[in-house]
């Protein structure tokens, strides 16, 4: 199911955060020295960047690095330029190794999210509980909330049975779920 996105700016704390939404992929891509800037309040977050590459890879980070492409985007100088980008995950994974306060709110977030998914693993209904108190935060009814659960558990069901006839994922599958 394709997403209605569009390439607007995120504004954290008043500043810009240039970002794509990739229609193919369905993903996020931001900035990575837009994001620098607001979390650094650096002079010159692209050297801040060519250091921090370097830091990860000294460190054996090779993936997170290898995972931040150049996209072209619109620059301050309204000339679209080429631009590191990384995906919401990798953004996540850079932003921990940034040692900022701006950085802090954000790591202790992480931790707290870490935290609940290893308690989730060890209890799933702890899961059910959390997309519950997510959904009735978003203003859903508790009418709305359980048709939601039934129809995500008919779902499952018939996905189940579609795998034991056979159905393997991929086109077939992403055709029927569809």
């Amino acid at each position: 199911m394709k997403k209605n996105k569009t390439n607007k700016i995120a504004l954290f704390e008043g500043q810009k955060i240039r970002r794509h939404w990739d229609e193919d992929k369905e993903l996020w891509y931001f900035s990575i020295v837009d994001v620098i800037a607001v979390l650094t309040n650096s002079d010159n977050p692209q050297v801040y960047w060519r250091v921090l590459k370097k830091r990860l890879i000294d460190e054996g980070s090779n993936e997170t690095v290898t995972k931040c492409n150049a996209l072209k985007m619109l620059a301050p100088d309204n000339k679209m330029r080429l631009t590191d980008v990384a995906d919401t995950e990798t953004i996540l994974r850079l932003i921990q190794s940034i040692p900022s306060p701006n950085a802090e709110p954000f790591k202790l977030w992480l931790a707290r999210v870490g935290y609940e998914r290893l308690e989730e693993t060890a209890d799933p209904e702890l899961a059910i509980n959390r997309a519950l108190k997510t959904y009735l935060q978003k203003g859903y009814s508790k009418d709305w909330i359980n048709q939601r659960l039934k129809s995500i558990e008919i779902r499952k069901a018939l996905t189940d049975e579609w795998e034991n006839r056979g159905v393997k994922e991929g086109l077939e599958f992403a055709i029927l779920t569809n």
